[in-house]
């Protein structure tokens, strides 16, 4: 039974995607204009994030379809806490608390965690594929935009149990298309996918105030103007 999901949720997101790119903290930061303090506060969230799709996921391993796409090494809570001892120090954990975006993000992972498990796989799709497509290039940046040594504040891009991330999206789809639902539940992860983008732009959305500060209403401006068809939506469609 094939559910052709992964190719549903391609077609169903495009526009999504498109939106999120155009978000100006993530055209600033494609663009190469990545501020620190607005950054950290982003791995901040999505540490929250994270930590609660992981903890889900590992709570359903034995649901039909979840344990169907829980891969352990898509995992990334261990590689954020690196994040954040390297920009907040060893007491990073006092330091850092979900944004109101972040909260309501992690508050409907929980909510439907406990009512509609399957739909976490919108989310899942949302976040792990896009961090595999587009994760070296957004890495490259943030190295250079500030100026990172290579380890240090990306390990959030790193994916060392996966070596040919090529081969392992192909196995990630094909884990998709072969899980055992029907058209209606499909769609319902779409739109959950969906709203995982929607989510998504809202944390990006709080960080403009920061990063304006950082580097001027006039460069924002200038930066933000146009609207593109970015770099990672090209990456996740291949």
């Amino acid at each position: 039974m094939s559910s052709n999901l992964a190719t549903k949720l391609r077609e169903g997101t495009k526009k999504a995607h498109t939106m999120a790119e155009n978000v100006g903290f993530v055209k600033c930061f494609l663009k190469g204009v990545v501020e620190k303090n607005s950054y950290r506060k982003l791995v901040a969230n999505l540490y929250f994030v994270y930590s609660a799709m992981e903890e889900e996921m590992e709570r359903h391993k034995q649901h039909p379809i979840i344990s169907k796409v829980t891969f352990p090494e898509l995992n990334r809570k261990a590689s954020l806490e690196e994040d954040l001892y390297f920009y907040y120090g060893t007491n990073w954990r006092e330091q850092v608390a979900p944004s109101a975006a972040g909260q309501a993000y992690l508050n409907r992972i929980r909510e439907v965690s406990n009512t509609a498990p399957e739909l976490l796989v919108g989310h899942f799709y949302t976040r792990y594929l896009g961090d595999l497509s587009g994760g070296q290039i957004l890495k490259g940046i943030a190295q250079r935009a500030m100026n990172l040594a290579d380890g240090n504040g990306t390990a959030f891009y790193e994916f060392d149990s996966i070596p040919d991330e090529k081969a392992f999206k192909v196995k990630y789809r094909q884990a998709m298309d072969e899980l055992p639902i029907d058209e209606a539940t499909a769609d319902r992860i779409v739109n959950e996918a969906n709203d995982a983008f929607g989510m998504n732009m809202k944390m990006f959305n709080e960080l403009e105030g920061n990063l304006i500060k950082a580097i001027g209403q006039m460069l924002f401006n200038t930066l933000t103007r146009k609207r593109t068809r970015g770099a990672t939506e090209l990456a996740t469609a291949e």
